[in-house]
């Protein structure tokens, strides 16, 4: 069945309550059979958060007909886990039959995995790691107080979960863009898999939040419907600019008399003859042999759904162009390009619909335009990487631009799983970091990012650009503003000469659009290929000269595009003779790592050298620091010379 709740009573009806009993009980069998079906999964706190589950659907807009409507209100469950109740509850709602769930519960190819994920109907976000699930639901309720839309954000959490930092980084964000459209669901049940939460690590929850500036409201008895209902309606109609926390006292376990205030049952699932027992306790049907029955037929795949599509329309405005003696930075290019796109589509007296975030630097990632243009489509979120990151891959499927930019080390390295997580949940994240690379130089090892490329290899929805100078910088930053889906743009700190052609003109003049997947031959050569990218390529073109003035005639190839790499590129390469890459990476898992295998792959073994960072960098200037590891201009030619003999 499904029950809606009319928002205009202060109180829940006789008949609501014994519905909502009716529907707990339904959803408390499924719970147990599924995980005990499945011999996994965690029943203990599906059942303590049940009830707030069932009230928060019945209160939620919401249409099971058409689980992706615009004007749909938004959960997050953060503690993914007890997906076991959400499904539960979602069958009980209408989003698809008890059969679905039960017939494929953790079962390989079906839709319905054993932590939450968006293939599920009525499911938002794909969470498991826990302590991230607000600072996505954190970036929903952003995203709709940006473009000035009603839309509501609840987000249920469990109280374990509430030792992860990143939760306060969260709240501080709430508080601070004052998100009164956004509701905590804190399950309370004081139990976690090694034992209390006061015994492995004692978190104050309700003073956390107090302290930060949200409205709390405590109940203390979190399966008593009424109570819920008035807690969730108070904060539903809140309009004063403070978000929300419910903190409800649960019981793990809650409806089994064996399995309550019971820690083991956080994820041990109960075997048949104590599921019968549970069965018996709730006054059901013990069908367990007819489900184990039905799940040895085929999965079905009926409910799947398919992943976001919508994106909004960008203009990619006007190309800058820097002409051949402008000497500047990637950066500059990247903040001059942002605000080109900025002035293109963020109009005045309209949402934003293009938003940048940045961490405490604005000044060095060259956003102050953008900022000064857009001051609603600006967040500065601190020194906060692990929320901006999560934030932003959020505030990306909202129909929201989104650009985070913050230096590499920040970027990638230090928020591999944020933005893991954004790569599973399909988001459109432009992540444009800056500062990467031994190109960083004086600031040191800890902040030169050398391992971009391999950390972001491991992704599956990422694309990875890193452009050669200002004028293509500018292209790429407008190309991904343009595409839905990941990215990552990189760039170093100093400043460069502009790429030209061998008579001097602009390389990546007004014509050039950048194309995805393909290299650009900056100079060509018969006895050797150069391949390389970003902020080592103007030591490349100085090696080419070189090596043209001692008579060897050698093509470079700007693979600006590192994934998806121009595989015909380097066959190309490949066939005019040896390769040697250079790269501002970690040898052993940047740019020469892909080209040795598009080579191996293709039966191709032309002679190559891969030349990149082998170790450590320390503090100096970047030219030092490059000579010291054998990537500036004379290095990288007599590597080339000692190749081709």
């Amino acid at each position: 069945m499904s029950l809606k709740l009319d928002l205009s009573a202060t109180n829940l009806t006789d008949q609501e309550i014994t519905s909502l009993k009716e529907m707990r009980t339904r959803c408390a069998k499924r719970i147990l059979l599924s995980t005990s079906l499945a011999a996994s999964g965690h029943p203990g706190g599906s059942l303590s958060s049940l009830d707030m589950l069932l009230v928060a659907y019945g209160i939620m807009k919401n249409d099971p007909k058409a689980p992706r409507m615009t004007s749909r209100d938004r959960m997050v469950e953060s503690i993914g886990h007890i997906s076991p109740a959400v499904y539960g509850v979602l069958a009980e709602y209408g989003y698809f039959t008890e059969d679905d769930f039960l017939a494929g519960f953790r079962r390989t190819g079906s839709g319905f995995p054993g932590h939450v994920e968006t293939i599920v109907p009525g499911v938002e976000w794909d969470t498991g790691n826990l302590g991230q699930g607000l600072s996505t639901a954190v970036g929903m309720a952003q995203a709709f107080k940006t473009k000035g839309i009603d839309n509501r954000v609840f987000c249920l959490m469990g109280d374990g979960e509430h030792q992860k930092g990143q939760i306060t980084e969260a709240m501080r964000h709430a508080t601070k863009y004052k998100l009164d459209n956004l509701t905590v669901l804190v399950d309370r049940n004081h139990l976690q898999i090694c034992g209390t939460t006061e015994d492995v690590m004692a978190t104050p929850i309700r003073e956390l939040y107090r302290i930060m500036g949200w409205k709390v409201i405590y109940l203390e008895d979190g399966h008593d419907y009424n109570a819920i209902y008035q807690a969730m309606r108070k904060s539903y109609q809140n309009n004063n600019g403070v978000p929300t926390v419910i903190v409800a006292r649960t019981t793990m376990g809650k409806g089994i008399s064996f399995m309550e205030d019971k820690a083991k049952y956080h994820g041990s699932p109960l075997p048949p003859d104590m599921l019968a027992d549970a069965l018996s306790e709730l006054g059901v049907d013990n069908d367990f042999a007819d489900w184990q029955e039905k799940r040895e037929q085929p999965v079905k795949t009926n409910t799947i759904m398919a992943p976001r599509t919508d994106y909004p329309e960008i203009s990619p405005g006007e190309p800058i162009v820097y002409d051949a003696d402008t000497v500047t930075d990637c950066r500059s290019g990247y903040g001059n390009a942002l605000l080109s796109l900025a002035e293109a589509n963020n109009k005045a007296g309209q949402p934003p619909v293009i938003a940048g975030v940045s961490c405490d630097l604005e000044g060095s990632v060259k956003m102050g335009g953008f900022h000064k243009h857009s001051p609603d489509g600006y967040f500065e979120l601190g020194i906060q990487e692990h929320h901006a990151a999560a934030v932003s891959g959020a505030m990306s499927c909202e129909n929201l631009v989104t650009f985070f930019s913050t230096f590499g080390s920040f970027a990638v390295s230090e928020v591999y799983n944020q933005n893991r997580l954004n790569d599973f949940n399909h988001t459109n994240i432009k992540v444009v970091a800056t500062h990467v690379g031994l190109d960083v130089g004086e600031d040191g090892p800890t902040h030169q990012c050398v391992d971009y490329l391999g950390l972001m290899k491991n992704y599956f929805r990422f694309s990875v650009f890193m452009p050669g100078d200002p004028n293509q910088t500018d292209r790429i930053i407008r190309y991904i503003a343009t595409q839905p889906g990941n990215f990552f743009v990189g760039m170093g700190r100093s400043k460069m000469a502009t790429i030209t052609r061998e008579d001097g003109s602009v390389f990546y003049d007004a014509d050039y659009s950048f194309t995805a997947g393909k290299a650009d031959w900056l100079r060509r050569g018969s006895d050797a290929t150069i391949i390389t990218y970003g902020a080592v390529t103007p030591a490349c073109i100085e090696a080419w000269q070189t090596l043209k003035e001692a008579g060897k005639s050698v093509g470079v190839l700007n693979m600006a595009s590192l994934i998806p790499l121009d595989e015909d590129a380097v066959i190309e390469a490949a066939g005019i003779g040896p390769i040697i890459t250079v790269e501002d990476h970690h040898i052993e898992t940047g740019l020469g790592a892909s080209v040795a295998v598009a080579l191996l792959e293709k039966g191709l073994a032309p002679k190559m050298k891969r030349l990149g960072v082998a170790q450590y960098g320390g503090s100096g200037k970047p030219a030092d620091l490059y000579q010291q590891q054998g990537l500036d201009g004379v290095s990288i030619a007599r590597s080339v010379q000692e190749l081709v003999g």
